[in-house]
């Protein structure tokens, strides 16, 4: 066993020395398919981020009466901070409201004047509501409705931002599946072209393959050092894709921090560095291996 090992790998490096030209050609076509792959990986955490800010900027409103107690309102607060669909509940006291508005719109001097000849402070104290999914906030703002302290409501603003929830709601579960297919359609797009492009270059030992089967050589012992040959171009291939990731992720960080605020393609590659590592090597070596197992048995049957 250990004879026919060392076997492999001799033969394997000489392969490769010899067919130098179409080796490289095979590394950089794995490096590609590679790239695939990780670009999926990054593409999830990318996207899983921008669906959540998507979503925080998502809320409604509860509105309470002018005479509703601020110990009220908080004791709704506690039973709406129970619902198992709400992630945060915000309190806004009506000088707070008040303040935030005049701050807004500080530099409308009509709107302030306006506000001024009121003379009190019109603004209700509310809840501001945020739920983990865009779809559950009918859930919210049914139990609202239902609620024993619905007295105490002047308004909940679910149904003025409804459009808008079920637009963002639209909007993320079509990323999602879009998401899915892209993935999907990729990795059998990746698949193919490494099968394909290690076809080619066992297509060149084929007389060499049907000589050896044809003196008795088992298969074993012909397909080991292709099988060692794919497994190095998938190695050096998924390095050479960890090297380049890092210098775009590096590059392009500060360009898609400007546009996306708080996403950071750098932190998500460093931060899943070693998980990212064995998903290229597993996907280069395992892709070479199989590809080459598959490739060569063609030229197995004399």
């Amino acid at each position: 066993m250990f004879t026919l090992l060392k076997r492999a790998f001799r033969s394997g490096w000489k392969s490769l020395a010899r067919d130098g030209g179409l080796v490289a050609a095979n590394i950089f076509i794995m490096a590609m398919v590679i790239a695939m792959i990780t670009s999926l990986f990054i593409f999830k955490d990318a996207s899983d981020f921008l669906i959540e800010k998507l979503q925080e900027k998502v809320d409604i409103s509860v509105y309470f009466k002018y005479e509703t107690a601020e110990e009220d309102i908080l004791k709704v607060k506690d039973e709406i901070t129970n619902i198992p669909q709400v992630r945060e509940v915000e309190y806004i006291s009506k000088e707070e409201a008040f303040k935030r508005f005049t701050e807004k719109h500080q530099d409308n001097t009509v709107l302030m004047e306006s506000l001024s000849e009121v003379g009190t402070n019109p603004f209700l104290a509310s809840l501001d509501i945020k739920a983990f999914q865009a779809n559950q906030y009918e859930a919210v703002a049914t139990f609202l409705d239902d609620s024993n302290f619905d007295y105490l409501i002047e308004k909940v603003d679910y149904h003025e931002r409804k459009p808008v929830i079920e637009r963002i709601f639209a909007l993320t579960s079509n990323f999602n599946k879009a998401g899915i297919v892209f993935s999907i359609i990729l990795a059998i797009v990746a698949i193919l072209v490494a099968f394909n492009t290690i076809r080619l270059a066992i297509y060149n030992s084929r007389e060499e393959i049907k000589i050896q089967r044809l003196v008795g050589a088992s298969n074993r012992f012909i397909r080991g050092p292709f099988l060692v040959q794919g497994a190095v171009c998938g190695f050096a291939a998924a390095l050479i894709c960890l090297l380049l990731f890092l210098v775009l992720t590096w590059g392009f960080n500060s360009k898609v921090e400007y546009l996306f605020p708080g996403l950071s393609l750098f932190q998500i590659f460093v931060g899943n560095f070693w998980l990212i590592l064995l998903i290229q090597i597993t996907a280069g070596v395992g892709l070479g291996m199989l590809s080459s197992l598959i490739a060569v048995r063609r030229y197995l049957r004399v």
